[in-house]
C-alpha cells in the first residue's frame, strides 16, 4: 500500500483515468485494489465508485454499439475472440437478459460480453438499463469488497496468515477454472444437439 500511495501522490488524476480505461476494457481486480486504496484514504471512495461504474457501463455500451453497427464479420481476424464469442452467443441463448449480469465475472468474457447482445434483437433501451444495473452490482461488489475487506486481508498476511491468503487464491483459481469449464462445455454441447436435429 505504501507503493500505491506514492503512485497516487505522484500521478494524482491519472490514477482515476487509468482505472476508467481499465474498467472499460476488462473486469479484473484493479477496482478491488482501488477500493482498498480508498479505505486507506489514498484515493477518494466516491470517485473510485463513479469511475469504476462509468468505465464498466460505457465500455459495454461501446461494444454493444459496435456489434449493432458492424456485425460480427470482423471477429474472424482474431481466432481467440471468435471462440469466446461463440461461447457468449450460446450463453445469451441459454440465459437471456440474465446473461448481462453474468458475463462481467468470468475471466475473458467481459471483453466480448456485450457483442452477442448487440447482434441480437434486444433494443438498446432495454440493454442500457440492464447494463447500468449490472455495472452498479459489479462496481459495488469489487470496490466495496476492497474497501471493507482489504485491510483485514493485509493485516492477516502481515501477522502470519500468509497460508490463508494462498488457500483463498487457490479457491478463486479453482472457481475460475470451473466457470470456464462450464462455459466451454455448454459451447461444445449445444452445437452437437443442433447437428443431431438436422
Amino acid at each position: 500500500m505504501d507503493g500505491l500511495s506514492d503512485l497516487v501522490r505522484e500521478y494524482g488524476t491519472w490514477i482515476y483515468i487509468l482505472l476508467f480505461a481499465y474498467c472499460m476494457l476488462k473486469s479484473g481486480s484493479l477496482p478491488l485494489f482501488a477500493g482498498y486504496a480508498a479505505q486507506t484514504q489514498a484515493l477518494d471512495l466516491s470517485l473510485v465508485l463513479a469511475v469504476t461504474f462509468a468505465g464498466g457501463y460505457l465500455g459495454d455500451e461501446a461494444r454493444f454499439s459496435i456489434a449493432r453497427r458492424y456485425g460480427d464479420a470482423w471477429l474472424t481476424r482474431w481466432p481467440f475472440a471468435e471462440k469466446a464469442y461463440a461461447a457468449a452467443k450460446i450463453l445469451v441463448a441459454k440465459y437471456g437478459w440474465a446473461y448481462i449480469f453474468l458475463y462481467r465475472y468470468p475471466k475473458g468474457m467481459r471483453t466480448i460480453g456485450a457483442l452477442p447482445v448487440g447482434l441480437g434483437s434486444m433494443s438498446w433501451a432495454k440493454f442500457t438499463v440492464l447494463n447500468a444495473a449490472s455495472a452498479i452490482v459489479w462496481t459495488a461488489c469489487l470496490v466495496l469488497a476492497g474497501f471493507i475487506f482489504g485491510a483485514q486481508i493485509e493485516e492477516a498476511v502481515e501477522t502470519g496468515w500468509g497460508f490463508a491468503s494462498i488457500v483463498l487464491l487457490a479457491a478463486m483459481l479453482l472457481l475460475s477454472v470451473f466457470a470456464w469449464w462450464r462455459i466451454n462445455r455448454i459451447a461444445v454441447r449445444i452445437p452437437e444437439i443442433g447437428e443431431q436435429s438436422n
